[in-house]
């Protein structure tokens, strides 16, 4: 917390420009003394990018990220005049706010989240673009440290700690008041981790070439409060640069059909419930959902391989269970 009051002091008392400098000299550290990070990285940018990729892409994805971080201090102050920030695709979201419906957003580890504060200033008119985040309780106390320390109140994303018995509601009624709420889906507990908090199926999908492990809990919530998910992603493009994006993925506001039972001889097939859900329907649209969620990340990791910012061993090659 020391560290992180400091870099947010000297960010704002010297500006973006010169406080920019320290960001080398921390990638190269990382770069030289973070072997287990640095072996990630360099399978990854390998299936990003090919045999080609080499120590000058390592040190550029871990600048990014640094910059990344730094931006979050300006883009949690409100100081959105810094950047240069594209908003792509994100009329329809502004739409289901402005109509109430509030907007459910499924996110990755790329780019910057916090780049999505900028929409508020590009919106067409007043509307209420607040986010809250979704995140397991351990990872919500340590986000909720950082933004206080580095954050303005009225530009900190509220924060739904999943796994409460009241996360459920405090969502849905997040949603009904007209907000956007967001929750990050390239991650996922290892083999044999305690998933007590987990919601959701673990599901194999390739991913860069090979297979990876992917949660299907975002989607699930999506299915269950009957919202349509979208995903976002704000991209990082180098200097000021960002672009956000939006894009459909699933639309779980409209009603799964009820399964018809069979007709009686000479009759018509009646519904098996008056108003109940197909679960076999209900379950390919969650599974079509996810393998879209991942076609995309995996396109946007192809496009933009700098952006995408998991430092573990996300394919689990280091593991005995591999």
């Amino acid at each position: 917390m020391v560290a992180l009051r400091f870099i947010c002091w000297m960010a704002l008392r010297c500006g973006r420009p010169l406080t920019r400098l320290i960001l080398h000299p921390i990638t190269l550290y990382f770069l030289l003394f973070a072997p287990t990070p640095r072996r990630q990285v360099r399978r990854y940018l390998a299936r990003a990018i090919g045999p080609k990729a080499g120590w000058r892409d390592g040190y550029r994805l871990l600048h990014n990220f640094a910059s990344t971080v730094l931006d979050r201090v300006y883009f949690l102050r409100g100081r959105m005049s810094l950047f240069d920030v594209q908003v792509q695709g994100g009329e329809a979201v502004e739409a289901d706010v402005r109509a109430g419906r509030g907007a459910f957003l499924v996110g990755a580890h790329i780019g910057s989240f916090e780049a999505l504060s900028a929409c508020r200033q590009q919106a067409q008119a007043p509307v209420d673009l607040r986010l809250a985040m979704l995140m397991y309780p351990d990872n919500a106390r340590r986000i909720n440290a950082v933004l206080e320390a580095i954050s303005l109140p009225e530009y900190r994303p509220h924060i739904i700690a999943l796994g409460r018995p009241a996360a459920m509601l405090e969502l849905r009624d997040w949603l009904d008041s007209g907000r956007m709420a967001g929750m990050l889906g390239d991650r996922t507990l290892a083999v044999g981790e305690d998933d007590a908090g987990q919601r959701g199926n673990r599901v194999q999908i390739d991913f860069l070439g090979q297979p990876a492990w992917f949660n299907d809990g975002p989607f699930r919530l999506a299915a269950l409060l009957r919202r349509p998910a979208v995903f976002m992603a704000g991209l990082y493009l180098g200097g000021n640069r960002y672009r956000v994006v939006f894009e459909p993925l699933a639309d779980f506001s409209a009603p799964v059909p009820a399964a018809a039972a069979p007709a009686a001889e000479g009759g018509t097939p009646t519904p098996r419930r008056a108003r109940g859900l197909d679960p076999a329907e209900r379950e390919r649209r969650i599974r079509d959902a996810l393998e879209a969620y991942v076609r995309r990340l995996e396109d946007l990791c192809r496009a933009h391989p700098h952006n995408w910012f998991n430092f573990h061993d996300f394919w689990l090659e280091d593991s005995p269970r591999a």
